[in-house]
């Protein structure tokens, strides 16, 4: 039998935050597996960071309507999802959870053409590098509920992902 995108009731934004976290939760899970902890803001010994929180002014909780209102129509839109091109090497992706609030907020940047530096997102230190090419980093903020990535692919272009998403 035959399953398809349009079949299976999926849009192809949901497919793609899909992706998106399956990437990110391999990446937490080859951390783990190799004995690194993740980084927090707060830890022992650790200075709150006070780097990436927001993204072209939109922050964790804000409603749609508030997200649109500074990103402009988005590409693709939902109840649960926007997705807005910035330019050719530039997209956003904007998850909303049931109260329509931003909870996640993901940015792609081709090439890594416009992305911040990984410092300025995820702090001082190195990112951790994969034999493969890859590079990632994540800080979990625990006093404000809320984490971030830095994530470089080794792919030709390469892509610059950048997530912040809230937790409870």
């Amino acid at each position: 039998m035959r399953n398809s995108v349009r079949r299976s009731g999926l849009s192809f934004i949901e497919w793609l935050f899909y992706l998106v976290g399956a990437i990110l939760l391999l990446l937490l899970a080859g951390m783990v597996a190799k004995g690194q902890s993740v980084p927090t803001a707060n830890g022992p010994g650790q200075v709150q960071q006070q780097g990436y929180r927001e993204y072209r002014g939109i922050r964790l909780g804000m409603t749609a309507a508030e997200v649109r209102a500074k990103l402009g129509e988005p590409a693709l839109k939902s109840d649960e999802q926007d997705f807005f091109v910035i330019s050719a090497n530039e997209t956003a992706q904007i998850a909303y959870n049931a109260a329509k609030k931003a909870m996640t907020i993901s940015t792609d940047y081709t090439g890594g053409v416009g992305a911040p530096d990984y410092r300025s997102v995820v702090g001082e230190g190195m990112l951790l590098q994969r034999p493969d090419g890859t590079a990632f980093k994540m800080v979990m903020n625990d006093a404000e509920r809320f984490w971030v990535t830095y994530s470089k692919s080794a792919t030709t272009p390469s892509i610059v992902t950048i997530t912040i998403g809230a937790y409870k």
